[in-house]
């Protein structure tokens, strides 16, 4: 089979499209033909030597893969021919893979591989961050920074499917007929005056819950754009700084700083990712779709990732591998 291995963490440039042996599926394993695999900031930090998993070279990423099982175990749940989504963390960037069981859910009815694999981690993620660390009600306000990237959209999308009012906000330029078709009620640029901006559309109070998945210089200001009884919800640095929270303003606004790392709660949790698919599957047959935005054939993925790490992506990118 093909795979793309990273031979050293120098990020995208290490990476080489290869002629590889097969998987062989260990015991209790399932064995997936790959047909789409996601584009998330993971796979670019691997690729770097950055990510909190750091593995020996060589290896193949990809975490976010939508495929068919060729073989599973009896007693596994899946049968040859099922289509399903495997949270790999590692492997996905080829034409074939295989983990447990417990690794994989069935794609929802509907949804080509493409959008399976634009589910992801993303999505994941996001009903996981306003659902149960944001406790998000119906008509309550969201705000969305980083709403032009991966996780933003799929917020975006979920948010609204939550019954929220969501207003997107939004450093990159040409988003936002995007952003409204995602579920968007409102635009706000991210320049000077932004969180006067957002007053503007809340009465004066804030949004209820802010979705940060950015960090960095623009923290302390969106802060002050959360409600009083609001909650603030980290979910990562994609700006690369790591801010520091100053706590007067938590204690005098009334408000809650909580965070929200999906792949560290599931190891604790494991049964939580099936239980948040069945939401998001309900959600999909509702007519929520996980948007793909851009695709490229798996010999250009370090094209991909350079994208993405340039911030030229917007949405969500997904590497088609087969049909």
């Amino acid at each position: 089979m093909k795979a793309q291995i990273l031979t050293e963490e120098t990020g995208p440039s290490g990476l080489t499209l290869t002629d590889v042996d097969d998987p062989t599926p260990a015991q209790g394993q399932v064995a997936v033909d790959v047909k789409s695999c996601g584009v998330c900031f993971p796979d670019l930090l691997m690729s770097q030597g950055k990510y909190q998993l750091r593995l020996p070279t060589p290896f193949t990423p990809g975490t976010e893969v939508a495929g068919v099982v060729t073989s599973a175990p009896d007693g596994s749940g899946y049968s040859a021919g099922d289509r399903v989504l495997v949270m790999s963390v590692v492997g996905g960037f080829a034409e074939k893979v295989v983990a447990a069981p417990e690794q994989l859910l069935p794609i929802p009815d509907g949804l080509s591989f493409d959008e399976g694999a634009a589910m992801g981690i993303n999505f994941q993620t996001a009903i996981f961050a306003l659902k149960l660390r944001a406790n998000l009600r119906a008509g309550e306000t969201v705000g969305v920074l980083g709403s032009a990237g991966g996780v933003g959209v799929a917020t975006i999308a979920v948010a609204k499917a939550l019954g929220a009012r969501v207003i997107a906000i939004v450093h990159r330029t040409g988003a936002d007929d995007m952003l409204r078709e995602v579920g968007a009620d409102e635009v706000v640029a991210l320049t000077d005056g932004w969180g006067d901006r957002i007053k503007e559309l809340t009465d004066g109070l804030g949004v209820d819950v802010l979705i940060d998945p950015v960090g960095g210089e623009v923290f302390d200001e969106a802060l002050r754009q959360v409600a009083p009884d609001g909650r603030f919800v980290v979910i990562g640095f994609a700006a690369g700084g790591i801010p520091t929270v100053k706590l007067n303003r938590v204690l005098f606004r009334n408000i809650s700083v909580v965070g929200a790392a999906w792949g560290e709660y599931i190891r604790t949790h494991p049964a939580v990712p099936g239980e948040l698919h069945t939401e998001l599957t309900a959600m999909i047959s509702a007519g929520m779709r996980p948007p793909v935005n851009v695709t490229y054939p798996l010999a250009d993925l370090p094209q991909a990732l350079s994208d993405l790490e340039n911030g030229k992506i917007l949405g969500k990118a997904v590497i088609h591998i087969a049909d």
